[in-house]
């Protein structure tokens, strides 16, 4: 079974699956991108969240090949924006394949906003995209700290596909209040949670 968040076709808010709840987590992450930061993320709702709740004397550089983030970016006035190109996967609305990976292994990034759709202790970060997967090791392994966004009903499950071991995220953010008892097995781990 997949949450209902993987249905998110692009659209108005009214029709994002889980929508406060992203709101909340991306509340959380804005308040870790400081000026001057060279942030990549990955697609999906909450990234959407976060691009439009950033301030707007924040200068910053974003990094993405999510095409709706990216127009979102767009829209702020002082951010620079990098587009990752190569084919878009119509799925996901991400670009991916090989000249997006070699692009993104060009950047040494400050941080990694990504939204993730399975975080387990045991089976690490999962997906089941495997070119998506692809673009996503890529970009922790571009950046010097990975932050996990997640609504609370993912944690605890996995997917086919490994992007990582959780020994190599940095945070995890979720809707929930960080001393949540199914966080703790996380903090216990070496995770900062938010």
């Amino acid at each position: 079974a997949l949450s209902h968040s993987f249905n998110y076709t692009g659209g108005s808010v009214e029709k994002i699956y889980a929508h406060d709840l992203k709101k909340n987590i991306a509340q959380k992450a804005v308040n870790l991108i400081k000026d001057g930061m060279f942030v990549l993320t990955t697609g999906g709702t909450t990234i959407l969240e976060i691009a439009r709740m950033l301030p707007a004397q924040l200068k910053a550089t974003f990094i993405s090949g999510s095409v709706p983030a990216v127009l979102e970016y767009l829209q702020h006035p002082n951010i620079e924006v990098i587009i990752i190109g190569d084919k878009v996967s119509k799925n996901s609305k991400i670009t991916v394949g090989g000249d997006a990976i070699a692009k993104i292994k060009q950047i040494k990034a400050d941080l990694c906003l990504m939204g993730v759709n399975s975080i387990d202790l045991s089976h690490g970060i999962t997906d089941n995209d495997w070119d998506v997967v692809q673009v996503k090791k890529a970009m922790i392994e571009s950046s010097q700290k990975t932050v996990c966004l997640s609504i609370s009903e993912k944690i605890n499950s996995f997917q086919p596909i490994r992007i990582c071991g959780i020994n190599e995220i940095d945070t995890l953010i979720t809707e929930l209040p960080p001393e949540n008892e199914l966080l703790q097995p996380y903090r216990d781990a070496g995770i900062e949670v938010l």
